[in-house]
């Protein structure tokens, strides 16, 4: 049976861009490359730029993302803010302007599926040589890079758990009761139906042992959470003891239970990967792809990174042990990671939902 993902992704930690040829544009600190940079409207007006985004961290992107890329190239940036399958939504339905849309993995991969994504022009986009392999075409060459790697791995409260927690088989010994999954449905949902089948022990992905491992574990899940608040709230309030999580929550966790632990599986942590795209028939691809670029720059990387906003992607980015507390940083944690097939997973998450609620969570 087909694999839905690979380990021990390798990194190739290529060199920059040498700066050579007389025909190269320059590139600013900033990360922009000026030659490159479309002209206003002729009016001398800001040219619009539509953003689709999920709209979390507001103050951090306005500051440190747009206001900068706006003085930079004379734009006016509008974003317009909902969950991946609304803004997907109205993207199919032709219901909004949208120039560039962020998205996970898993949302993207329909958008590239059902035709809605422009081919990108990678030489219009010098930072991506600065980023890790598994981030720079994570679906395809043509398509936008991940501008962020995030991990799933398990959150445990010691004082609920009876010995340490170190692999996805943990979750059906070390936990009586008190234990908590993503839905299936949820962006986490199918990587918690792959950890299952390697629990059992498969090489590769066999869908029927996955099934029939999560059923032996249903008795034990309080609930199959859909969003993150409601893991937050259970492990506050002692309900579970844990479960599967994003890294990128574990400070909500962290705040309300101090000697919470979040780990890296044996078997592997999840990627989790947020993309960026241009929209087909965007007027203005090629200030998309500048922004692209932007938000691949060292700058932004870095500043995202130490606000905890989003882990790096960029292998220049360097942070002190204090600064990578709650990030996912550094070649050899991203080697590690194990990333799922998502061509893979879409043609499938119907039928595992299907059966999903029908064997397990029904």
């Amino acid at each position: 049976m087909k694999k839905i993902m690979t380990t021990g992704l390798a990194l190739a930690l290529t060199s920059m861009l040498a700066a050579c040829g007389s025909n190269n544009a320059a590139t600013n600190n900033a990360g922009t490359s000026n030659a490159a940079a479309p002209e206003a409207n002729q009016s001398g007006e800001p040219t619009e730029l539509v953003i689709s985004t999920w709209g979390f961290s507001e103050d951090f992107f306005k500051a440190s993302v747009y206001e900068p890329f706006e003085k930079e190239h004379n734009v006016k940036i509008v974003v317009e803010i909902g969950n991946n399958a609304e803004r997907l939504n109205k993207i199919r339905q032709g219901s909004s302007d949208v120039d560039v849309v962020y998205l996970s993995d898993y949302y993207a991969q329909q958008g590239i599926n059902e035709g809605l994504f422009e081919s990108i022009d990678n030489s219009k986009i010098p930072n991506l040589e600065n980023i890790y392999d598994i981030a720079r075409a994570p679906l395809g060459a043509e398509y936008g890079p991940a501008y962020t790697i995030g991990r799933l791995g398990i959150a445990y409260n010691p004082a609920l758990v009876e010995g340490g927690v170190s692999s996805w088989a943990d979750l059906w010994t070390k936990f009586d009761k008190n234990l908590t999954l993503p839905a299936i449905t949820a962006t986490a949902g199918p990587m918690v139906v792959d950890a299952a089948s390697a629990a059992a022990g498969d090489a590769t992905f066999n869908e029927d042992t996955a099934f029939t491992k999560l059923k032996e574990l249903d008795n034990n899940v309080v609930k199959y959470y859909s969003q993150t608040s409601e893991y937050v709230n259970m492990f506050s309030q002692e309900e579970i003891a844990g479960g599967p999580i994003m890294e990128m929550y574990f400070k909500d966790l962290q705040a309300a239970v101090p000697d919470a632990k979040f780990v890296a599986p044996s078997e592997g942590a999840y990627a989790v990967m947020n993309t960026i795209n241009v929209v087909k028939g965007s007027d203005n691809k090629e200030l998309a792809e500048e922004f692209i670029n932007w938000q691949l720059s060292d700058e932004v990387q870095e500043a995202s990174a130490k606000a905890k906003v989003d882990s790096p992607v960029s292998m220049n980015v360097m942070l002190t042990p204090e600064e990578a507390v709650g990030v996912t940083y550094g070649a050899d944690v991203i080697g590690q990671l194990r990333k799922l097939d998502m061509s893979f997973v879409n043609e499938h998450i119907t039928e595992w939902t299907d059966r999903f609620n029908r064997e397990i969570g029904g």
